[in-house]
């Protein structure tokens, strides 16, 4: 059998030849195909193999070098009369494998195998135990109809019994065939046996001569150690020898430097002192000086302090005043949209009673002749420290006022205090003491913001505050606080009442 050319030799030299090699890169193994006695394995590259048979039952194992498997199952289950089944393993290590192909048959059989580019074939000869049980059917087939043929031509001559004795005698004769065919083969495997032990007993001589030559090169080794540790232990005692005149030379050097160093020290010393004693004269000069350097130092600071306090202050007042005026504007947009919605609502009533304001208006020329006479009898001017009384507002309607602002304003050479209506209304000064009151007749208070005190005590101003009182609706009385009596002017512009106080030194 040419597959069985390489005997169990094989087996025992695999592993070793599977440590030997280190393929860059691995034969896949990608199908094991079956087709009657045909078996084809199709690897990635061309296969580097070794194969031995074995027996009981009858098997080909096929160990392809430096190989793996990519979706080949561990079992096929085939069971064509010739083959039983294939089982696939692999094994060895991440540098070595060994890819095993093991092909089961249903009887003793030959192979021949076969590379072919990258697959090998496995062909089931004619020669086997195979062949002659396939020749053993084709043999009795022949057979029946030979006899059936004899029987139709020689219907008087032959009959039932020399038929069967011949197919006995050809049975015999396969028989014998099939036994030496078996004999052949059994001798064949002993010799592989044989052929396999001799070969084991050379590696087992050997690995044995391989172990007495390392046994010796470890013996030399020991003692080329042995030989070193010597050397080296000759060498440590030198140097130490060395390192102790060293140290009594290095420990003589040190005792003369320290002493060198103690006299260089003394009058480095003595150095430090006297200059010691000059650095404290001078560090006391120097300190008087800086004293005198940090006092100057100090009022200069103190003032710049005063100034930027004092600038600071009108720079405070200054944003006051714009926070103020800012606000103001905003408080006169307001004032005047509340003024178009009372005008709106006053329109409307104005329809019903003008009738009677015409009446009124009549009686109001009359009073406002008499007044226009008592203001051209009376100086412009009031003074708070007086109980004079003032009062103003010309020709105004009958309706209800609103106060719809009240705020503080510092005029270049005055202090202003204002308060807006939705429209003139009649109004009335009364000063006595630091406190000038302004009342306004007719008129009411709707936001309650508008009663809030303006603490104004901090400003370069006579005023000290400013409150408005709402007088059950009737009319509002702004109190005007001032920090010493002095004279002021009253003003009104439509809707504007001001009143302007001198600041004082004035």
């Amino acid at each position: 059998m040419k597959g069985l050319a390489v005997s169990l030799l094989g087996l025992w030299l695999v592993p070793l030849v599977a440590l030997a090699q280190q393929p860059v890169d691995f034969n896949t193994i990608t199908s094991v195909t079956v087709s009657g006695g045909t078996v084809e394995i199709t690897g990635s590259k061309k296969a580097d193999f070794n194969s031995f048979t074995m027996t009981d039952p009858p098997r080909l194992v096929i160990d392809v070098s430096g190989a793996v498997f990519k979706d080949v199952p561990e079992e096929l289950p085939v069971g064509n009369g010739t083959v039983t089944g294939i089982r696939t393993q692999a094994y060895g290590t991440e540098s070595s494998s060994i890819a095993r192909i093991l092909i089961g048959y249903e009887r003793e059989v030959e192979t021949d195998i076969q590379a072919s580019g990258n697959k090998l074939v496995v062909k089931v000869l004619g020669g086997g135990g195979n062949a002659a049980v396939a020749q053993l059917t084709p043999a009795e087939g022949q057979g029946a109809p030979a006899q059936g043929t004899a029987a139709a031509n020689t219907q008087a001559g032959s009959n039932a019994q020399d038929a069967a004795r011949a197919a006995a005698s050809d049975r015999e004769a396969q028989e014998k065939a099939v036994k030496a065919a078996a004999d052949a083969a059994r001798a064949e495997r002993e010799a592989q046996e044989k052929a396999a032990a001799e070969a084991a007993a050379r590696a087992k001589a050997d690995a044995d001569a391989e172990r007495k030559r390392q046994e010796e090169a470890q013996a030399a080794a020991k003692r080329q150690d042995e030989e070193r540790r010597a050397s080296e232990q000759a060498a440590a005692a030198e140097r130490k020898r060395q390192e102790e005149e060293a140290q009594a030379a290095a420990k003589r050097a040190e005792d003369e430097r320290r002493a060198s160093a103690q006299a260089a020290a003394d009058q480095k010393r003595q150095r430090e002192e006297d200059a010691k004693a000059a650095a404290d004269e001078k560090r006391a000069a120097a300190q008087a000086a800086a004293e005198e350097k940090r006092a100057a130092a100090q009022a200069a600071a103190e003032e710049r302090q005063a100034s930027a306090k004092t600038a600071a202050e009108q720079k405070r007042a200054a944003a006051q005043a714009a926070a103020e005026a800012k606000r103001q504007k905003d408080e006169e947009r307001q004032a005047a949209a509340q003024a178009r919605r009372e005008e709106q609502q006053s329109a409307r009533e104005a329809a019903a009673e003008a009738k009677r304001q015409r009446a009124a208006e009549a009686r109001e020329r009359r009073e406002q002749a008499v007044a226009a006479r008592e203001s051209r009898a009376r100086p412009s001017q009031g003074s708070a420290a007086s109980t004079s009384r003032e009062s103003g507002g010309g020709a105004v309607s009958l309706r209800r006022k609103t106060m719809t602002q009240i705020g503080f304003q510092q005029q270049p050479d005055s202090s202003r205090v204002f308060v807006r209506t939705n429209e003139p209304v009649r109004y009335t000064v009364n000063g006595s003491g630091n406190q000038v009151v302004l009342e306004l007749e007719n008129t009411r208070v709707v936001e309650s913001n508008n009663t809030l005190p303006l603490d104004t005590h901090f400003f370069p101003s006579a005023v000290s505050r400013v409150e408005a009182f709402s007088n059950a609706g009737q009319s509002v009385r702004v109190v005007i606080q001032l920090k010493q009596g002095v004279r002021y002017e009253t003003r009104q512009e439509g809707g504007l009442i001001t009143l302007d106080f001198p600041r004082p030194g004035r």
